[in-house]
């Protein structure tokens, strides 16, 4: 072999004695073959089989195993996002003259998607009151192909009885589809209990560390595997190795990170309760969040995603009050190290069930920090707004 041969065809290393804990990242946009016949062949390798980079490498295949077994499916596809998760799912399962059923709870993007790209395609969607249950059933009409949930609402806190949407759904011929974002499969598995689909944000406490954009999508149904792999090939979705690795790095560390926040965000939601300037806080382990007893019911355990809603008094002092923060960070996603609070106001989001409270949101994710700096900054926080809000009280008077 010539030297300019040399420089572009690499010598097989010699693997014998060689094993590593973590998984090798596989790069590859050509996938090679033995001879003429395989690669004509190679059609029928179907979904799980290796026929071009964009669908999979063994790093990817690797990352898709795993989440299937924890979710306790059959198959994964690993997909750019969640919102990619979401649209492939709805891309997958309607064709125009179909409906399909989004909790007001659901993700902005997601009724973006059901406004803007399929109504003018004529697929048609309704917003239903995420707490409605077994109630969906009256929402759904003859082309209902599909029902939506995602539980809790990462702003809201509202948790769904799935099974009894899971019932009512299937029982009239739809498929249902969760986005698990919140929970990841370690504190709650919706295909346990019915679901078709279950998408999780893996950007978000699976990555962890919030440096990948990564969506999946788990099935326990081989033929939904199969339709959803022929979505992401038609429209070219691919995933960058890379980033699988990165995610798989952070899965080993979930539960560890998921034990701590949750346990963090919990004292914290209680010491919040009942603040001058507090009007609610929304937090599972507290009785009075909306679906406590579904929480209680089906899920394991808390994640570090919580949210405060404010008193009305409060909104103007909200800027400069999150100006004082020097631990937590303000920026949206959440699940990773570092801690995060955004303001919020969901009152022009929400249809199905208008939002009472007139006091913006602040969502509160907890991260790896030390609590007692995290607390020192939310003392000195709610300290501002409840100062504003006991000004506004005596100016009232």
């Amino acid at each position: 072999m010539k030297d300019l041969s040399r420089v572009v065809h690499p010598p097989e290393p010699n693997m014998d004695g060689f094993k590593s804990l973590s998984v090798p990242i596989y790069r590859a946009s050509t996938i090679v073959f033995d001879d003429a016949q395989a690669y004509a062949n190679r059609k029928y390798r179907g979904p799980d089989g290796y026929t071009y980079g964009l669908h999979g490498t063994p790093t990817t295949k690797a990352l898709e195993e795993q989440l299937t077994a924890l979710e306790g499916g059959t198959r994964t596809v690993i997909v750019p996002s969640g919102q990619a998760g979401i649209t492939i799912v709805f891309l997958t399962v309607l064709l125009p003259g179909d409906h399909v059923l989004i909790p007001d709870t659901a993700y902005p993007p997601v009724r973006g998607f059901c406004e803007n790209y399929l109504k003018p395609r004529g697929i048609h969607y309704t917003v239903y009151d995420p707490m409605i249950g077994a109630g969906v059933a009256d929402l759904m009409q003859a082309n209902t192909k599909l029902v939506w949930m995602e539980s809790p609402g990462s702003t809201t806190m509202e948790f769904q009885d799935v099974p009894a949407i899971i019932a009512a759904a299937h029982a009239k011929g739809a498929l249902v589809g969760a986005d698990n974002t919140w929970a990841t499969p370690l504190l709650f598995k919706p295909l346990m209990h019915g679901a078709d689909f279950v998408m999780e944000a893996l950007t978000k406490y699976v990555g962890g560390h919030s440096d990948i954009l990564l969506g999946s999508i788990s099935v326990r149904d081989v033929e939904l595997h199969r339709a959803l792999k022929a979505t992401t090939r038609m429209i070219g979705i691919g995933v960058s190795p890379d980033d699988c690795a990165l995610a798989l790095r952070g899965m080993q560390t979930m539960g560890v990170r998921l034990a701590h926040m949750g346990k963090v965000s919990t004292e914290f939601a209680e010491r919040l309760v009942g603040l001058s300037s507090v009007e609610r806080v929304l937090h599972p382990a507290l009785t009075s969040c909306p679906g406590h007893d579904y929480f209680k019911r089906d899920f394991v355990g808390a994640s570090g995603v919580f949210s405060v809603v404010l008193k009305p008094a409060a909104n103007a002092a909200v800027d400069a009050a999150l100006d004082t923060l020097k631990t937590f960070s303000i920026g949206a996603s959440w699940g990773g190290t570092r801690s995060l609070i955004v303001p919020m106001d969901i009152r022009p989001d929400r249809v199905a069930v208008p939002w009472k409270e007139d006091g913006l949101i602040l969502r509160i994710s907890v991260g790896l920090e030390d609590p007692a700096d995290l607390w020192a900054d939310l003392e000195v926080l709610f300290a501002h707004l409840n100062t504003a809000v006991d000004a506004s009280d005596i100016a009232a008077e």
